[in-house]
């Protein structure tokens, strides 16, 4: 479905929301596509306020954005998700029908394919994420497209253990489960995805090997984190948060415009300014 240059409405809802990069990313995509009559805005809204916010939306809306704590509990006011959005139960972005359809997708995880790929990370023999929080659960189905091998998870409690195992057995990954404590080993995988909030890897910098494979970083404010900095001082590949939002977004965009493919490289230029002003 390709939608005309009528007046279309799309924003990004969760709480808190003020920080955002979602409609600088989506307004640049539309200065570029020529979509001078959409607009993209930001609503906080959580849980409780969610079903009469969808409900009030009328025929000029294309699309919504979903950021936490909102990604779960979208799913029973949709008619629909995609095999995506259903493996790790996470619905990021809404897509309304030309018949009013509301039609669940999540876009964070061929996102994070998509920002791997770009800095050449096809394939994978192993991995270790650091985390076990709703991105890590992404992560796992990402690793699930290019890990041959086993993925160890490094979680603070053995409920979080406990999760990352099922999520793996659900997503057909083989994940091992270490100890918060012995996170340092983890950076000596060729792959490792951080998906811990600000600050949470600062005490492992110095346990960044000597030879260090690819880091991705979900982390996009503070930037660069303790962590990444460590590892580009040493030569080793960094994928950075904006690369996920960026990627995310772009395919948001295509999905709630139905035109593709997204200008990927305004839509970053207009991030890096966005937290270069900051």
């Amino acid at each position: 479905m390709t939608f005309s240059n009528e007046a279309h409405r799309a924003a990004v809802l969760g709480s808190p929301i003020a920080h955002s990069l979602s409609p600088v990313l989506h307004r640049a995509a539309y200065a570029e596509l020529g979509l001078d009559r959409w607009t993209y805005d930001r609503f906080e809204i959580d849980e409780a306020g969610l079903p009469a916010f969808v409900e009030g939306l009328d025929s000029t809306w294309a699309g919504l954005s979903l950021t936490m704590p909102l990604k779960r509990a979208v799913i029973p006011l949709l008619d629909s998700i995609s095999e995506t959005a259903s493996s790790v139960e996470a619905v990021n972005t809404v897509v309304f029908t030309e018949d009013g359809r509301r039609r669940g997708d999540n876009t964070d995880i061929p996102g994070m394919i998509a920002a791997l790929r770009e800095r050449g990370v096809e394939k994978t023999d192993s991995a270790a994420v650091l985390g076990a929080g709703a991105t890590a659960s992404s992560a796992l189905a990402a690793l699930s497209e290019i890990c041959a091998g086993p993925v160890t998870a490094y979680v603070r409690s053995r409920e979080r253990g406990k999760e990352m195992r099922g999520w793996g057995e659900r997503l057909g990954v083989d994940v091992r489960i270490s100890d918060w404590a012995e996170a340092g080993r983890a950076l000596h995988a060729p792959l490792v995805i951080a998906t811990t909030p600000a600050g949470a890897t600062d005490t492992l910098t110095d346990d960044v090997p000597a030879r260090p494979g690819t880091l991705f970083d979900v982390l996009y404010e503070p930037w660069p984190t303790g962590l990444a900095a460590a590892w580009e001082a040493r030569n080793g590949a960094v994928i950075g948060g904006l690369d996920l939002l960026v990627h995310q977004a772009a395919l948001q965009v295509e999905r709630m415009t139905g035109r593709a493919p997204a200008p990927l490289a305004a839509m970053r230029r207009a991030g890096e300014r966005a937290l270069a002003d900051r």
